[in-house]
């Protein structure tokens, strides 16, 4: 089962990349209806003008207008959906947990597959990368997470979903209780989430109360053929330099990093000096385990393999521990099973990982050479 989140506190910044995994809805069923008369006399009298209708019928048979069977054949669709990675909606599992510090042979820097992977030869243990359903009502939260304790519009928005959807039978105060927290561990266990009773934003878009992403994703052009950043590394199709790189975000730090915006599923590589090296789209944590802040690499492993063993995570780069795992940079990961991957550097710039950053394999190689242990890595 993949984690749910390891929530911290902090609001949404701004719009997040769409995700749709519905949950089907039920269509409304058109009422039946029979109208039998059994008698019928008519009396006309010219006297009086008028038109006098006996008529008998079935009382036992439902009545419908035409109003009703138009609103009835006009329910909400099915609709259903998955993750651009392929995963199934409603099902939330971690794609991949690996080592910290093992190493092994590389694995190739381009190209979408590679030869069938020996997973005991490959380093295992506990590094992060691997949808679900949907019943909002209109509100949106507004925090990132919400947990036993905390109050405002997000609690109230969290309380009125889990009303209607049945999860929770309180009153909407906008304070998480006792009764919340029952709740939301609730919606987790049926719907296949990492049970903490916190809400964030799998629990979020579950109940079709998480804001819309994707408006601060920036797509640049693709560089031209056999372009290079300043230290000679090739360009991918999602990464760019100079004046084609998006600028960096206020207050994100100085000196030598690497700065990751969760909003704008982007990183920079900065110098020393403050240039940037280059920039480039990545595919970040669908969950709320990205921990905003400044952060160090304390481990690199040129090739992991997931929790399960069914997932290679080329050039792996940590830089943050969790109760659960491991965070870091890595290259697209690749099914152990056939030597696919898991998705294309068209996909980058959506949120498909269970905690990592995915980036393209030039993207992967290039801060695989520039993160050193003890690079500073600012999470914003």
């Amino acid at each position: 089962m993949n984690p749910d989140r390891l929530e911290h506190s902090g609001k949404i910044a701004g719009p997040m990349s769409a995700r749709d995994p519905l949950h089907a809805r039920p269509r409304g069923k058109l009422s039946q209806t029979r109208h039998s008369p059994l008698v019928a006399v008519l009396v006309a009298s010219l006297a009086v003008g008028g038109i006098i209708a006996f008529a008998n019928h079935d009382d036992s048979k439902s009545i419908a207008s035409a109003d009703d069977a138009t609103a009835s054949t006009t329910a909400d669709p099915v609709t259903t959906g998955d993750a651009a990675s392929g995963s199934v909606a409603g099902v939330v599992t971690p794609e991949s947990i690996a080592s910290a510090g093992g190493t092994g042979a590389a694995v190739p820097a381009t190209g979408d597959t590679v030869a069938v992977a020996d997973a005991a030869t490959l380093a295992a243990g506990t590094d992060l990368d691997e949808a679900t359903v949907t019943t909002g009502d209109g509100c949106q939260m507004t925090d990132e997470s919400v947990r036993l304790g905390s109050t405002g519009d997000s609690v109230a928005c969290l309380q009125n979903a889990l009303l209607k959807a049945g999860f929770y039978a309180g009153a909407v105060t906008g304070t998480f209780d006792g009764a919340t927290d029952a709740a939301v561990r609730k919606l987790q266990a049926d719907r296949d989430l990492f049970v903490d009773g916190v809400a964030g934003r799998e629990s979020g878009i579950s109940l079709d109360i998480w804001p819309a992403e994707g408006s601060e994703v920036v797509h640049t052009p693709a560089p031209a053929a056999g372009a290079v950043d300043s230290m000679g590394f090739p360009l991918s199709t999602v990464s760019s330099v100079g004046a084609d790189a998006p600028p960096l975000p206020a207050d994100s730090g100085t000196g030598k990093r690497l700065v990751y915006s969760r909003a704008g599923q982007r990183v920079w590589a900065v110098s020393s000096d403050g240039t940037i090296i280059r920039s480039w789209l990545v595919s970040g944590s669908k969950y709320s385990n990205e921990e905003p802040g400044v952060h160090t690499v304390y481990s690199k492993s040129e090739k992991s393999t997931a929790w399960n063993g069914k997932a290679i995570l080329p050039h792996m780069v940590r830089y943050q521990k969790t109760n659960i795992g491991n965070i870091g940079f890595h290259g697209i990961p690749i099914h152990v099973s056939d030597g696919t991957a898991y998705q294309t550097e068209a996909d980058l710039g959506q949120r498909l990982s269970g905690g990592c950053q995915r980036q393209a394999n030039r993207d992967a190689d290039f801060v695989w050479a520039f993160a050193d242990i003890g690079t500073t890595v600012v999470v914003i």
